[in-house]
């Protein structure tokens, strides 16, 4: 079989039906997932181990399809109609069977295509401290973090590394130096990566995610000592945000990494992409700007009372996230049904209409 053949076709029509993700596994049938619902692709045949493995033998080579099948899992970056599009994806086991999940990973858009805010473009202009885009899986983070890249990229003349497992968004240099090191090819790990940037003369340092304590230390120190760093966390809002990040670490570490938070963050912009009356998916956020009230939150242990700073800071560029939702319910954006379903707190939201 033209297995080359099967994996455009099937890419193909995730682009054109504007899907997100590609599902692929021995023993069904492909499935699309398509402003967050997954549709089976029932005219598709079910696919057989040797079908699976033909496709990822495409996507990463005969190699590594031999080390996934040693080691249960891989992670990979890959290129569809000579490099126009840029996938990434993640090869697994579930009960003895490989299944993969890929990724259409979008163009580099403008803020306003994406409908973000544009006090966004602020944090871009920053000469260092900590920025982090949170949320859960496949809610637009790394397109976000991609949007503020570009921007630097196209109005600074600075050195822009980016540390990613894989590489997702490729960056033409403009203004800027941009090195992309991908984590297993360019570096063994976040660590070692991110630990060598401070030798590399890096003025923005783009962190795929943070992972461990080892790693948040590193970037909160980069933050401090005249760099801008850029994650993401799976998170669901800013003070959940903060309080992961402290509680990654042991007790007795806590204290001063609170001290350093404190002092180099810059804010927190937590998404989600909500589906749209009219079609497609529009984001709903919450931001967190870091002024000398957060700061003090942070510092003397008293997180929990940071979602009712940002719900009462709108005037210093704030965003609460439920009145987010209630502004895109009374533009006609999204239903009121999706803005409760989307909603942290449900009932604050009601209280609010």
């Amino acid at each position: 079989m033209d297995y080359q053949k099967v994996l455009n076709d099937l890419i193909e029509n995730l682009i054109n039906q504007d899907g997100s993700d590609l599902h692929i596994g021995v023993g069904r049938k492909p499935a699309l997932r398509i402003n967050g619902q997954l549709i089976f692709l029932l005219n598709n045949d079910i696919m057989k181990k040797e079908d699976v493995i033909g496709i990822l033998e495409i996507l990463i080579g005969k190699e590594r399809v031999k080390k996934f099948i040693e080691e249960k899992g891989v992670d990979f970056s890959s290129n569809f109609n000579n490099g126009k599009v840029q996938l990434r994806g993640n090869a697994f086991f579930q009960k003895g069977l490989i299944c993969i999940a890929i990724r259409l990973v979008p163009k580099a858009k403008s803020f306003e295509n994406l409908n973000l805010p544009m006090i966004l473009k602020d944090f871009t202009r920053k000469k260092q401290g900590f920025f982090l885009v949170v949320g859960p899986v496949g809610q637009g983070k790394s397109t976000t973090l991609s949007t503020m890249v570009n921007m630097i990229n196209s109005e600074t003349s600075a050195h822009i590394i980016t540390i990613e497992d894989p590489i997702e968004f490729i960056y033409q240099p403009d203004k800027s130096i941009v090195d992309q090191r991908e984590i297993g090819v360019d570096a063994s790990d976040f660590l070692v990566a991110l630990k060598a940037a401070f030798r590399e003369d890096a003025n923005v340092i783009l962190i795929g995610e943070m992972r461990d304590s080892d790693t948040i230390s590193a970037a909160v120190t980069a933050a401090e000592t005249g760099h801008l760093v850029l994650s993401t966390l799976h998170t669901n809002n800013a003070s959940q945000t903060i309080d992961r990040i402290i509680d990654s670490f042991p007790s007795d570490q806590q204290g001063q990494i609170r001290l350093q938070l404190a002092s180099s963050l810059l804010g927190i912009f937590s998404q989600r992409l909500i589906p749209r009356v009219a079609g497609g998916r529009i984001p709903a956020y919450e931001l967190l700007i870091n002024n000398k009230a957060v700061a003090n939150l942070i510092r003397e242990k008293r997180t929990h009372e940071i979602d009712t700073v940002i719900e009462t800071s709108s005037h210093e560029g704030m965003v609460d996230m439920n009145r987010c939702l209630i502004d895109l319910v009374q533009r006609g954006e999204i239903s009121l049904e999706s803005a409760y379903e989307y909603s942290i707190n449900p009932k604050a939201l009601e209280q609010m209409f």
